[in-house]
């Protein structure tokens, strides 16, 4: 099994591997404000917009590529925590 970063993070916190979490859900649990989350989400789903060519084919939405962001910038183990690390700040 491939651990994704949603993988990852449900199993860091106590949840099923495919458990779906909101904005919300993840603020709660990380602390991390929700303004910062949704920065991120929304700069995911601008990307899966402009630049469809680096989506993979799995991937059949906007939203899909927003959450996938929002996973990788909060495990702290991506390009994309480098890149969105400024946005996520502790409540």
């Amino acid at each position: 099994m491939v651990l994704t970063y949603k993988n990852r993070f449900n199993k860091k916190y106590g949840q099923s591997p495919d458990q779906p979490n909101s904005l919300e859900d993840i603020s709660r649990l990380t602390g991390y404000k929700l303004s910062g989350l949704r920065v991120i989400f929304l700069k995911g789903k601008g990307a899966f917009k402009n630049n469809r060519a680096a989506v993979r084919p799995q991937v059949t939405s906007a939203e899909q590529w927003g959450m996938s962001r929002v996973y990788a910038a909060v495990n702290k183990r991506s390009k994309a925590y480098a890149v969105d690390k400024s946005h996520l700040v502790k409540r």
